[in-house]
């Protein structure tokens, strides 16, 4: 792999359905859910930062770099994004590949097959989506996504004219999407814990 990737896990969210709580820090199995998403991540990029709002302490055990939004009152997961965009261009990386930190069953080929669209088709950004059984359609999973680092300024800029939708800034910047097909009867790759209920069905899959 020539490029060199910059793995972010978007861990800055308000987690209020989860009473405020880290939804990363949550207990799965023997480990954390952010133990999980690390697990899986790590063999798909070349380093791997946090994006932590807050005092970013509570992160210090798994030994990561924190960073912030740049840009100040919690603009969401984009901001998130820009940040880690702007570490990637300090740091030399050619790409920022995306993951949410409350995600823990995310595809081991997710990186490798969002860049391979992305070259496929051209486009600076590659969103993951997946086959929604209920409601009949492929459905974009925003804050799992690859993109590349001349996206800076331009995501700089809509955030701060008061873009916050990422589909609709990627769909702006030409962006694309890579499908990954799941059985119905298996969980959804993309299935994330932002429930109580749904923390009981993550412990059931890690048992599968």
């Amino acid at each position: 792999m020539s490029d060199r990737i910059l793995g972010v896990v978007l861990a800055g969210g308000l987690a209020t359905r989860m009473g405020g709580a880290d939804k990363g820090l949550l207990q799965l199995g023997q480990q954390t859910i952010l133990d999980e998403v690390l697990k899986r991540l790590r063999p798909q990029v070349s380093d791997i930062v946090l994006n932590v709002n807050g005092d970013s302490s509570r992160f210090a055990p798994f030994g990561l770099p924190s960073i912030a939004d740049s840009l100040g009152g919690y603009l969401g997961p984009l901001a998130g994004v820009l940040a880690a965009l702007e570490y990637a261009r300090d740091h030399q990386f050619d790409w920022v590949a995306s993951v949410a930190a409350d995600t823990p069953f995310f595809p081991t080929d997710f990186v490798s097959s969002a860049l391979e669209k992305a070259s496929e088709v051209d486009a600076p950004v590659v969103l993951a989506s997946s086959f929604d059984y209920e409601k009949s359609k492929w459905m974009r999973h925003p804050t799992f996504g690859v993109w590349h680092v001349s996206l800076e300024g331009n995501l700089r800029e809509a955030l701060q004219s008061g873009i916050r939708k990422i589909v609709l800034w990627t769909d702006s910047v030409g962006g694309s999407e890579i499908q990954f097909a799941h059985e119905p009867e298996t969980l959804d790759p993309f299935f994330n814990v932002n429930t109580p209920d749904e923390l009981v069905i993550a412990q059931q899959g890690m048992q599968q």
